[in-house]
């Protein structure tokens, strides 16, 4: 090839940056007899090639596109580098149109089938060694662009310098461009099938952003070594039905601020976070969405990154280091996960590639109305395909022990919060949204399968069947699920003034009702103490001391209940005011005897449930409960018995949620000694220290339709736990 042999029209394609095969024209062309190398480099006036042997082949400008040179060579010769000059500077490079594809005919071929479960393998920004020169290879899915361009300050973001390589009918685009490294800031320009070049865009598989409001991809590695061998051994048993579970949700940038209000960083979160929930004996750790989010409002359920872990506390990394803390203490450490919806910022993925790619055409299924957010196409394979390739790479590249995926209620059904007209229906006229449906069994199939010991949980708000019940008997295929009725029902029965509870009274146990038909988690989770809702103390009722007596009856009751357990940073010490998610925590109540008495309720209950067979091994079954007396509303007394294995001491719970001391026969389902193991109105955690410290022994008066019974005292707004003596 000559110059001659480029015509006009492809010339000014490749200048103007409208050529859709640019590796067709640029680079070396030619063979073993005649050979030429085309280059593009806008701001040159003059370019040689430098070849192996060391010799300089002056380049021939394209009359008429300044910028294009064509250097006639008597053979292929590789490796090549360039030498311009322009405008009084000289510069040497690597041609990035001499290399080859990286990406090899099996990812090609199951990026096309669109079931490559590890798409960032392939896709996103890599730093390598390709034909022996270290650089970064970039590759993005863009199907219906024209002309896909890697752009950053190393080419000060002109999408002329570097268009991308199409492979074949995958929609997918790449070039490896040398000297690239780590900490590059690029994003990808695109030029839509209607020739019009839109916003800028991040990479949809970027490892790394730039902190907000700037929003680029970073080129970013994942790097560090695990030495958590121990806890991957063990995590399957820590996560059975059968396990104690209590689980403490954090929001990583307000659960305690570093001096002069910033944010505590990976490596700080990792000595300061895992040592206190360790502390307070949870069994875990769950993050509030740590995908890079341009909106610090949206508390990371609005995420752009999906596979950059926020840069606001550190890099991929030191990520990576904190979980491996957490796992070296003895904690495992979940993901909040958000597959339901995602933003419609200019760098995102709305009309990725000029149009809808990752969303639905139509807004009557693509279009939150609720959250003004994006509704991903499930039905698509390759959204499909990128959303399950996300749930794994966060459980693989950072040893996660379990996903809690967000908002499952909003993809089951197509109407969700939509009036009639505002949706479509599915292909047999009803609401469930089958794709989305299939993409969560196909989800919770491919990461329980391929990745041992983990959990997946639901934040799922309806009575969908089966949401925790294995895929192959029909089941969504989680491990677990959130009851939001239960929290609903127990939180609007405890906001009453304790004078009208008795009205109310099956509110605290409707629960038990539907208690075995999931695997649940009973959660006061982040959406309960923000929005005008009030902290958890706000939500109790009395004056202070019987704010604080409420809460920890509240407590015991939730403990003491049948599920698995998770509340939120702040309620373990009875923060006072709503979340704010711009401040830390008010960790100075903890200097208040009421706040830090209740921090300590909080860590003997974690420490009850964890060493008591009985208070967890059957949270899931009916065999574990049974009620003693569930119809005292005069009282608003509960008495229930919880039960382990067959040789496992049993635990009798009882609840006085009235403000008036009371002496009360309880019925226990075995003859002898009952040591009171909790009382929460024990002087320790804040209360009047009345109550039967010395345990009590039964008597054979039948009661509660037990042959034995004793007379124990209540105090006022408590619940007690007796434990048997063996």
């Amino acid at each position: 090839m000559t110059a001659r042999q480029i015509d006009h029209a492809t010339a000014r394609a490749i200048v103007e940056g409208r050529h859709g095969d640019p590796f067709a024209i640029l680079g070396p062309h030619g063979d073993a007899t005649s050979a030429s190398v085309t280059a593009f480099v806008p701001g040159a006036e003059r370019l040689w090639v430098l070849t192996e042997d060391g010799a300089e082949v002056p380049a021939v400008p394209v009359p008429g596109s300044e910028g294009l040179f064509v250097g006639k060579l008597a053979a292929i010769t590789t490796p090549y580098r360039l030498r311009a000059e322009g405008h009084g500077a000289s510069w040497s490079f690597d041609d990035p149109f001499r290399f080859g594809p990286v990406l090899g005919e099996m990812d090609e071929y199951l990026l096309g089938e669109g079931t490559h479960r590890r798409l960032w393998q392939v896709l996103g920004a890599h730093v390598i060694t390709h034909q022996g020169v270290q650089g970064t290879h970039f590759a993005v899915w863009a199907p219906n662009a024209q002309r896909v361009s890697a752009v950053g300050d190393f080419n000060i973001w002109d999408g002329r310098r570097h268009p991308m390589r199409r492979r074949g009918p995958t929609g997918v685009w790449e070039t490896f461009i040398p000297g690239l490294g780590e900490g590059t800031t690029y994003k990808y320009e695109i030029r839509g099938h209607d020739g019009v070049v839109g916003p800028l865009k991040a990479d949809p598989v970027g490892f790394g952003s730039e902190h907000p409001p700037a929003n680029a991809s970073v080129v970013r590695k994942i790097d560090g070594v695990f030495r958590d061998e121990d806890w991957m051994a063990t995590r399957a048993a820590r996560h059975h039905i059968d396990a104690p579970i209590s689980v403490y949700e954090v929001h990583l940038g307000s659960w305690k601020r570093a001096p002069g209000d910033r944010m505590l960083s990976y490596v700080e979160l990792a000595d300061q976070l895992v040592s206190y929930a360790k502390d307070m004996g949870f069994t875990h750790i769950e993050l509030l969405p740590v995908s890079e989010y341009p909106f610090d409002g949206s508390w990371g359920y609005q995420p752009v990154g999906l596979f950059a872990p926020t840069i606001r506390h550190g890099t991929p990394g030191e990520f990576r280091a904190f979980v491996d803390a957490a796992h070296r203490h003895g904690l495992g450490l979940l993901l909040d996960w958000v597959p339901g919806h995602f933003p419609t910022d200019p760098h995102g993925l709305g009309r990725f590639d000029g149009t809808a790619l990752y969303e639905h055409q139509d807004p009557r299924e693509g279009f939150h109305q609720d959250w003004n957010t994006l509704i991903y196409n499930y039905g698509r394979t390759e959204v499909r395909n990128y959303l399950i390739s996300n749930a794994l790479y966060w459980l693989e590249e950072y040893h996660l022990d379990g996903l809690r995926v967000d908002a499952v209620a909003s993809m089951l059904y197509r109407d969700y919060s939509r009036k009639d007209g505002e949706w479509i229906p599915n292909k047999d006229g009803g609401r469930e949204n089958y794709e989305a449906i299939s993409l969560m069994r196909e989800m919770n199939r491919i990461t329980y399968g391929e990745v041992p010991g983990i959990m997946t949980v639901a934040e799922e708000s309806t009575a969908f069947p089966g949401v925790s019940r294995p895929v192959n008997h029909g089941g969504l295929g989680f491990g677990f699920k959130w009851n939001m009725g239960w929290m609903n029902d127990t939180l609007s029965y405890m906001h009453l003034d304790p004078i009208y509870r008795q009205y109310h009274h099956h509110k605290m146990t409707f629960g038990l009702h539907y208690a075995w038909s999931e695997n649940y988690i009973l959660p006061i989770s982040h959406d309960e103490v923000v929005h005008g809702k009030g902290s958890m103390l706000d939500k109790m009722p009395g004056d202070g001391p019987e704010k604080f007596a409420n809460l920890r009856a509240y407590y015991g009751f939730m403990w003491g209940h049948p599920g698995k357990k998770l509340l939120f940073m702040g309620c373990e010490f009875a923060q006072g005011r709503e979340w704010n998610h711009n401040q830390s925590l008010d960790w100075h109540l903890l200097d208040i005897a009421e706040h830090s008495g209740v921090q300590a309720l909080v860590r003997d209950l974690n420490r009850h449930y964890r060493d008591t067979p009985a208070l967890h091994v059957n949270d899931t079954r009916p065999e574990g409960f049974q009620w003693l007396e569930s119809n005292d509303a005069a009282a608003s007394v509960y008495a229930w018995v919880r039960k382990g294995g067959a040789d496992d001491p049993r635990v009798v719970c009882v609840m006085n949620l009235t403000p008036v001391e009371r002496r009360y026969r309880l019925g226990f389902p075995a003859a002898g000694a009952w040591e009171e193991m909790l009382n929460t109105d024990s002087a320790v955690y804040g209360g009047g220290n009345r109550g039967n410290m010395g345990g009590v022994t039964t008597e054979t008066v039948e009661w509660h339709g037990q042959p034995q019974s004793a007379l124990v005292t209540l105090p006022p707004l408590s619940a007690l736990w007796f434990k048997q003596v063996i």
